[in-house]
């Protein structure tokens, strides 16, 4: 982000940003694949989800799950 709004570079935040919606998607896929492999139960694929967009959300979840 401070390259865009600080000095003006508009062409890596779009590479930057393109890669983190791609891994968003991805992320999103796999939990919903990861749901019917393990057989989630709603709560868990929902605690997943929600941590797909808080900030470092998919490292917390992933400690708890692999306890």
């Amino acid at each position: 982000m401070p390259l865009k709004y600080v000095w003006g570079h508009h062409q890596p935040t779009q590479v930057v940003g393109m890669v983190h919606g791609i891994l968003f998607i991805v992320y999103v896929f796999m939990v919903m694949f990861i749901r019917q492999q393990l057989n989630w139960n709603f709560k868990t694929t929902l605690v997943a989800l929600i941590a797909s967009v808080l900030p470092f959300g998919p490292f917390v979840v992933d400690r708890k799950l692999l306890k």
